[in-house]
Protein backbone atom coordinates (compact mmCIF):
# COMPACT_ATOMS: atom_id res chain seq x y z
CA UNK A 1 0.00 0.00 0.00
CA UNK A 2 2.99 2.74 0.90
CA UNK A 3 4.96 3.61 -2.11
CA UNK A 4 8.52 4.48 -1.65
CA UNK A 5 10.93 6.64 -3.93
CA UNK A 6 15.05 7.87 -3.06
CA UNK A 7 15.21 11.05 -3.21
CA UNK A 8 18.08 13.55 -3.91
CA UNK A 9 20.00 12.24 -0.75
CA UNK A 10 19.59 8.64 -1.47
CA UNK A 11 17.44 8.36 1.32
CA UNK A 12 13.90 6.15 1.26
CA UNK A 13 11.09 8.67 1.31
CA UNK A 14 7.43 7.86 1.24
CA UNK A 15 5.44 9.21 -2.39
CA UNK A 16 4.36 12.30 -2.21
CA UNK A 17 1.08 11.23 -4.31
CA UNK A 18 0.43 8.03 -2.71
CA UNK A 19 -2.58 8.14 -0.24
CA UNK A 20 -1.95 6.35 2.71
CA UNK A 21 -6.08 6.06 3.54
CA UNK A 22 -7.08 2.68 2.52
CA UNK A 23 -10.91 2.54 2.08
CA UNK A 24 -13.06 -0.31 2.38
CA UNK A 25 -16.65 -0.61 1.32
CA UNK A 26 -18.69 -2.61 3.80
CA UNK A 27 -22.23 -3.33 2.79
CA UNK A 28 -23.77 -4.25 5.74
CA UNK A 29 -27.68 -6.38 5.82
CA UNK A 30 -28.64 -8.38 8.91
CA UNK A 31 -26.25 -7.89 11.98
CA UNK A 32 -24.96 -11.57 12.33
CA UNK A 33 -23.31 -11.22 8.87
CA UNK A 34 -22.35 -7.62 9.69
CA UNK A 35 -20.17 -8.54 13.19
CA UNK A 36 -18.31 -11.70 10.59
CA UNK A 37 -17.53 -9.04 7.96
CA UNK A 38 -16.15 -6.85 11.02
CA UNK A 39 -14.34 -9.45 12.04
CA UNK A 40 -12.89 -10.05 8.78
CA UNK A 41 -11.90 -7.14 7.94
CA UNK A 42 -10.00 -6.41 11.32
CA UNK A 43 -8.09 -10.21 10.39
CA UNK A 44 -6.24 -7.94 7.38
CA UNK A 45 -3.22 -6.92 8.56
CA UNK A 46 -3.76 -3.29 8.01
CA UNK A 47 -2.85 -0.26 10.39
CA UNK A 48 -6.50 0.79 11.28
CA UNK A 49 -5.34 4.31 11.53
CA UNK A 50 -4.91 4.06 7.79
CA UNK A 51 -8.14 2.30 7.05
CA UNK A 52 -11.41 4.04 6.47
CA UNK A 53 -14.69 1.76 6.33
CA UNK A 54 -17.97 2.60 4.63
CA UNK A 55 -20.81 0.76 5.87
CA UNK A 56 -23.31 0.36 2.81
CA UNK A 57 -26.94 -0.59 3.39
CA UNK A 58 -29.09 -0.37 0.03
CA UNK A 59 -32.94 -0.75 0.54
CA UNK A 60 -34.62 -2.93 -1.94
CA UNK A 61 -37.87 -1.45 -0.38
CA UNK A 62 -38.39 1.25 2.25
CA UNK A 63 -42.04 2.01 2.54
CA UNK A 64 -41.67 4.03 6.04
CA UNK A 65 -38.38 5.93 4.64
CA UNK A 66 -35.73 4.35 7.40
CA UNK A 67 -32.75 5.90 7.33
CA UNK A 68 -29.22 3.89 7.23
CA UNK A 69 -28.37 5.69 10.91
CA UNK A 70 -31.52 3.90 12.64
CA UNK A 71 -30.21 0.21 11.91
CA UNK A 72 -29.04 -1.88 14.51
CA UNK A 73 -26.88 -4.01 12.37
CA UNK A 74 -25.42 -0.53 10.83
CA UNK A 75 -24.85 0.38 14.71
CA UNK A 76 -23.09 -2.99 15.83
CA UNK A 77 -20.55 -3.07 12.86
CA UNK A 78 -19.51 1.50 13.62
CA UNK A 79 -18.83 0.57 17.08
CA UNK A 80 -17.07 -2.44 16.59
CA UNK A 81 -15.26 -0.67 13.82
CA UNK A 82 -14.70 2.73 15.42
CA UNK A 83 -13.19 0.69 18.83
CA UNK A 84 -10.99 -0.74 16.60
CA UNK A 85 -9.82 2.59 15.86
CA UNK A 86 -11.27 2.59 12.45
CA UNK A 87 -12.98 5.48 11.35
CA UNK A 88 -16.47 4.71 9.08
CA UNK A 89 -18.77 7.14 7.57
CA UNK A 90 -22.62 5.73 6.74
CA UNK A 91 -24.14 5.56 3.20
CA UNK A 92 -27.41 4.58 2.13
CA UNK A 93 -28.72 3.40 -1.25
CA UNK A 94 -31.93 2.50 -3.09
CA UNK A 95 -32.25 -0.42 -5.87
CA UNK A 96 -30.90 -3.66 -6.75
CA UNK A 97 -28.27 -4.68 -4.07
CA UNK A 98 -25.45 -5.60 -6.42
CA UNK A 99 -25.92 -2.65 -8.72
CA UNK A 100 -26.23 -0.45 -5.94
CA UNK A 101 -22.79 -1.79 -4.02
CA UNK A 102 -20.79 -1.85 -7.17
CA UNK A 103 -21.94 1.72 -8.23
CA UNK A 104 -21.05 2.50 -4.15
CA UNK A 105 -17.72 1.28 -5.10
CA UNK A 106 -17.27 3.14 -7.90
CA UNK A 107 -18.45 6.49 -6.79
CA UNK A 108 -16.58 6.39 -3.67
CA UNK A 109 -13.23 5.34 -5.12
CA UNK A 110 -13.08 2.65 -2.44
CA UNK A 111 -9.71 -0.02 -2.46
CA UNK A 112 -11.80 -3.07 -1.21
CA UNK A 113 -15.69 -4.51 -0.99
CA UNK A 114 -15.83 -6.45 2.07
CA UNK A 115 -18.96 -8.76 1.54
CA UNK A 116 -20.53 -11.87 4.08
CA UNK A 117 -22.08 -14.23 1.66
CA UNK A 118 -25.01 -16.67 2.72
CA UNK A 119 -23.98 -20.40 1.82
CA UNK A 120 -26.37 -21.69 -0.74
CA UNK A 121 -27.19 -25.03 -2.45
CA UNK A 122 -26.43 -24.45 -6.47
CA UNK A 123 -29.93 -24.89 -6.66
CA UNK A 124 -30.43 -22.00 -4.48
CA UNK A 125 -28.43 -19.73 -6.47
CA UNK A 126 -30.01 -20.51 -9.58
CA UNK A 127 -33.11 -19.60 -8.22
CA UNK A 128 -32.54 -16.59 -5.88
CA UNK A 129 -29.53 -15.44 -7.20
CA UNK A 130 -26.00 -14.05 -5.26
CA UNK A 131 -25.21 -10.92 -4.69
CA UNK A 132 -22.01 -11.27 -3.77
CA UNK A 133 -21.19 -13.38 -7.20
CA UNK A 134 -22.74 -10.54 -8.90
CA UNK A 135 -20.40 -7.85 -7.31
CA UNK A 136 -17.79 -9.95 -8.32
CA UNK A 137 -18.69 -10.47 -11.67
CA UNK A 138 -19.15 -6.43 -11.87
CA UNK A 139 -16.51 -5.16 -10.99
CA UNK A 140 -12.74 -4.73 -11.16
CA UNK A 141 -12.12 -3.90 -7.58
CA UNK A 142 -10.67 -6.75 -5.45
CA UNK A 143 -13.89 -8.35 -3.34
CA UNK A 144 -13.62 -10.09 0.09
CA UNK A 145 -16.11 -12.43 0.73
CA UNK A 146 -17.01 -14.12 4.24
CA UNK A 147 -19.02 -17.29 3.77
CA UNK A 148 -21.74 -17.51 6.98
CA UNK A 149 -24.04 -20.66 7.96
CA UNK A 150 -26.85 -19.13 7.22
Amino acid sequence: MLEYIIDDHDRWIRHPRRSLMYRVLVPIDDTDRAVQQVGTILDVPLHTDEVRAVLLHVFTENPEGASVSQLGSIHEARDRLEDAGIETQLAERSGTPAAEIVEAAEERDVDLIALAGRRRSPTGKAVFGSTSQRVMLDTDLPVLVRSTDD
